[in-house]
């Protein structure tokens, strides 16, 4: 995976989970990171780890994405540094699971802070450098929950299904400028998503690890794919949804994910 040998990655909610994973890949690739998410232990930790293990750059920025200033912050951070970004990856996000109206408002507003706002806003940051360049790569960490409505993770399937056609259509703007734009939709993955989201283990179906979900991501952008969904089980469920109606596949996973 040496497509962004010496060149930059800016990866966020690159802490844990398939942002960690994602920066291992990169980094034993020969690409240097600029890694951004709110621990800053762990991702100086990690960031150490990566530049004395494969003799690559790693900076560290700390970022709360929750927070609308963040990705100016995030920006102004790598213009500081004269870091040119090649590879913008938009994975930070989160989940919450429950009835609409019982999970706090609060906790809501942020999930879609996170999950689409800073993901529009970041993109909208680092694509002209990289329009005016003419190369450049963009990956969004949608969800395979962005194919269909799932009751009881309401707000978060529907931040997901905004990524990924958020990345489609981009993927199609990009190509006259040789700019790839790809959205990664993992099913259950072994990450924090699952406590972070207070989702129960039942609901944890065909469940890969980060790094294969990481691995996925980043062949598939460089396969010039605008959507790529990981594992043989989840994409034959996405293709089977194809063949019923809307309101059968939302009541099935209202069925499925029905707090009990």
């Amino acid at each position: 995976m040496d497509t962004w040998r010496g060149k930059w990655a800016l990866v966020t909610g690159a802490s844990a989970g398939i942002g960690g994973e994602l920066a291992r890949i990169l980094a034993a690739g020969g690409t240097n990171l600029v890694l951004t998410a709110r621990r800053k232990d762990r991702m100086e930790q990690l960031a150490t780890e990566l530049a004395s293990r494969h003799g690559i750059r790693a900076e560290v920025f700390v970022a709360d994405l929750a927070q609308s200033s963040a990705p100016e912050e995030i920006f102004a951070f790598t213009e500081g540094k004269g870091i040119a970004v090649d590879l913008l990856i938009n994975n930070a996000g989160f989940g919450a699971y429950g009835e609409f109206c019982e999970i706090p408002l609060g906790r809501q507003l942020e999930m879609t802070q996170v999950n689409v706002s800073a993901v529009v806003h970041l993109t909208h940051l680092y694509l002209p450098q990289m329009i005016a360049r003419r190369r450049g790569d963009v990956l969004i960490v949608a969800s395979t929950a962005a194919f269909q409505a799932v009751p009881y993770i309401s707000a978060y399937a529907a931040t997901k299904a905004f990524d990924l056609l958020f990345a489609e259509g981009l993927a199609e703007e990009m190509k006259p400028y040789g700019i790839r734009v790809c959205a990664l939709c993992p099913g259950s993955t072994r990450t924090e998503f699952h406590q972070v989201a207070n989702q129960p283990e039942r609901l944890l179906r065909f469940i890969e690890t980060a790094e294969k979900v990481a691995r996925v991501g980043l062949e598939g952008l460089v396969a010039g794919k605008s959507c790529v969904i990981s594992g043989f089980a989840n994409n034959l469920s996405i293709f089977g949804e194809r063949f019923a109606s809307r309101r059968l596949v939302t009541r099935a996973a209202g069925q499925m994910f029905k707090p009990r």
